[in-house]
């Protein structure tokens, strides 16, 4: 195939991905030198459309880079009144006090958001200050200088078909070049991905950790309503077979966000994250709240949950990793939007005072140590070992250090110095031959659904003729691995039934892959055994269309 030639357009800074990150930088690199040229790529329909998240959101970010929000109609509307926290056993409940909990934990101050929405609010505050933003434009691949460095992206490419030649509607996109380029598409990005072994970012960090988390949003009773009300279970369903909980978040308009995490460095292939959280809600606690109301919104997505000691090397020559794309959630507070707005200030100013010295194209590594010195770091390193904890000794050991560990965090020292991850997500996972399998009940089509039933609430569309998304290194291990030695895990930890292993005429097994209903999480990416998926983007607008997660 002839070499696909393009213009290209020159940026100061190219910023892949419209989530609070990316965003987050354009605007403050728009606050420090309104000539700047910056250019903002989303692969989503539009800002907010692939952005899923609990969420409960410490303002903090908001406070250091807009710290006028509220007059700026920021749609932080539902202020936290009341935290709640509950171990769950399959019929009861036991409700833990607040009053042992670190100061960390508290709740106070913060807002039940959509950040769909304020990532919407955010692109208009970006635009107000001259920066250019392109949604439905998936940047698929990274464009390298004469030294190795990156120098830009490309974006926009459409029409491909599904062998991947160009189709009769063929356009080849745009190279978009940067004295430096922002990857802040979220977790587990491809371009992210692609930085970091490239440049061997995450030689001497341990393997990154990662959850499943999905969500629902419910429009329930209003007697039962209790706007601003946040509910954290632990326990039931998951038990010892793996690490996660809930979230119950009453926001405005009589709705309820319903979520469920699950850590993938669970061990029993047979497990099926996705119908743990629609068990979930059969728990009487639960069953009680959503009876007599509807679910009206689905998805889900992956989570970075490795925290302090799993963050990779941030930079490379011409480009830095934001928010998601290094990993930046505090698990125990199940919060990371803040730090990711925190991280793309960090960058933006480190880029700002390079380009102002006439520099370009090297790596930022103030960023890096403003983001592990600074607030970012100051926030994960007082969490950083409630993962280790959980991983090693199980929920109720984990409890108790992890709450000593962050108790002392509060005075400055740890006991227990910095426990390290182990192996990763995809290594974990044990043959099937050590499980027994799962019986889970059937859904109901009431509290409980089915995959693909939950899927068109995701509004997720991909145009049929383009080449797939996700694709196979080695087409022959579904089969001969994955099936033989751990009974096909894929078709249980996909939460959008991508994948299915289809009998054929003589009974044996083939692998199937309906990428239309894929919805961006990437978790088969992370938790697939042989590391054989890989998650690449679509074209440009195709994916979930989320309207307010």
């Amino acid at each position: 195939m002839a070499e696909v030639e393009r213009e290209a357009m020159e940026y100061d800074v190219v910023i892949v991905g419209a989530g609070p990150a990316g965003l987050s930088a354009a605007i403050r690199l728009k606050q420090l030198d309104a000539e700047l040229n910056v250019v903002v790529l989303e692969k989503g329909s539009e800002v907010g459309a692939h952005i899923l998240s609990g969420a409960v959101l410490d303002p903090c970010g908001l406070d250091a880079l807009i710290p006028d929000w509220k007059e700026k109609g920021a749609p932080l509307n539902v202020p936290v009144k009341e935290d709640n926290f509950f171990m769950l056993g399959e019929a009861g409940k036991l409700r833990i006090p607040n009053f042992p909990m670190p100061p960390l934990m508290n709740n106070h101050g913060n807002y039940i958001v959509s950040m769909g929405n304020v990532c919407r609010w955010m692109a208009e505050q970006a635009e107000e200050l001259g920066v250019e933003i392109f949604p439905g434009m998936a940047c698929s691949e990274l464009v390298y200088g004469e030294n190795g460095e990156v120098k830009g992206v490309v974006a926009g490419e459409f029409g491909k078909e599904a062998d991947g030649s160009h189709g009769p509607n063929y356009e080849p996109g745009m190279e978009l070049h940067g004295k430096y380029v922002f990857i802040a598409e979220g977790v587990r990005g491809s371009l992210a991905k692609q930085v970091i072994a490239k440049y061997d970012l995450q030689k001497g960090h341990c393997p990154q950790k990662f959850g499943i988390g999905m969500k629902e949003i419910w429009e329930i009773d209003p007697a039962k309503h209790k706007e601003g009300s946040v509910t954290h279970t632990m326990g039931w369903p998951l038990g010892s077979n793996a690490g996660g909980g809930s979230f119950i978040y009453h926001i405005e308009n009589n709705q309820v966000y319903v979520g469920f995490v699950v850590h993938l460095n669970y061990k029993n292939p047979y497990l099926f994250p996705y119908m743990e959280f629609q068990r979930f809600k059969h728990h009487p606690m639960v069953a009680e709240l959503l009876e007599g109301g509807k679910r009206v919104a689905y998805g889900a997505r992956a989570i970075t949950e490795g925290g302090y000691q799993s963050m990779p090397k941030m930079v490379a020559p011409g480009v830095a990793l934001l928010g998601c794309s290094v990993g930046m959630v505090n698990v125990p507070r199940i919060k990371g939007n803040h730090n990711a707005m925190l991280s793309g200030k960090a960058a933006a100013e480190a880029a700002y005072a390079a380009i102002q010295a006439g520099r370009s194209a090297d790596e930022l590594n103030d960023y890096e140590t403003e983001v592990r010195t600074g607030a970012i770091g100051a926030d994960l390193k007082k969490v950083r070992n409630v993962k280790p904890f959980w991983s090693k000794y199980g929920l109720t050991a984990s409890l108790m250090l992890g709450g000593l560990d962050m108790w002392t965090n509060t005075f400055g020292f740890s006991l227990f110095g910095t426990q390290r991850h182990g192996k990763t997500d995809a290594a974990a996972t044990e043959e099937a031959s050590k499980h027994q399998p799962i019986d889970y009940p059937k859904p109901d089509g009431k509290l409980s659904f089915d995959r693909l039933t939950n899927v068109s609430f995701s509004m997720t569309n991909h145009e049929e003729s383009q080449p797939p998304h996700l694709t196979l290194k080695d087409p022959t291990v579904p089969v001969t691995v994955d099936y033989a030695k751990y009974a096909g895990p894929s078709q249980r930890y996909c939460p959008a039934g991508v994948y299915e292993f289809v009998q054929d005429d003589t009974g044996n097994p083939n692998f199937v892959i309906n990428f239309q209903n894929c919805v961006h999480c990437k978790t088969c990416d992370i938790k697939d055994p042989a590391q054989n998926i890989v998650w690449t983007t679509p074209q440009g607008g195709d994916g979930p269309n989320y309207p307010n997660m």
